[in-house]
């Protein structure tokens, strides 16, 4: 029991240690590196305050990317909405065609306006602002099948889901106001691809 331990029990397990031909696999910093290093681990982290500003300069930075996108057609700021080669088709589809769909908010403006004016008048205002949504409504209509047809034409493989009130919210705006601005003019001929 108090004897000697047998050899096997007093071999000791010693801890591996990597030889010098092994080396450390990558060459020692330099002075310079080193400081960095260190000074990089020292620096405070960002205060929220700090984090808030950058996100604020990104969120400003990207805002006016996508404005000036707007007012140009560059496709890589546009919002996912306008993106693509089928909405730009159907912006400048529309664009390129007079619709009487343009001309309902001056005329609704004086519908309401010409009551005030002259109570004669009301009844005739009231009874063009009827013909004009009868024929806009007719005209969005028959917008509606060519646009369709055109798109199943030039893009037969895609969703064409939502394209349509796409369509008729850029044809009930007045020209100046929509965005993404118009490229084409009234009367263009639109070029066959748009990829």
């Amino acid at each position: 029991m108090f004897g000697r331990k047998s050899s096997a029990s007093q071999q000791v397990i010693e801890p591996e240690t990597p030889s010098k031909a092994e080396g450390k696999n990558r060459p020692t910093p330099s002075r310079k590196e080193a400081e960095a290093a260190r000074k990089a681990r020292l620096k405070p982290a960002r205060t929220r305050k700090e984090i808030n500003a950058a996100n604020r300069s990104r969120r400003v930075e990207q805002g006016d990317k996508m404005r000036n996108a707007m007012k140009t057609g560059d496709e890589r700021y546009l919002p996912p909405r306008d993106k693509g080669p089928v909405r730009r088709f159907i912006r400048d589809w529309v664009d390129s065609r007079f619709t009487f769909a343009e001309i309902v908010l001056p005329v609704l403006i004086i519908a309401l306006v010409v009551p005030y004016i002259s109570m004669e008048l009301a009844m005739y205002s009231q009874l063009f602002t009827l013909v004009v949504m009868a024929t806009v409504i007719v005209n969005l209509v028959a917008m509606r099948f060519l646009l369709r047809k055109e798109l199943k034409r030039r893009f037969p493989d895609n969703d064409l889901k939502g394209t349509t009130y796409y369509a008729i919210m850029r044809a009930i705006q007045i020209r100046p106001l929509r965005l993404p601005k118009p490229q084409v003019k009234i009367g263009t001929k639109l070029p066959d691809s748009y990829r």
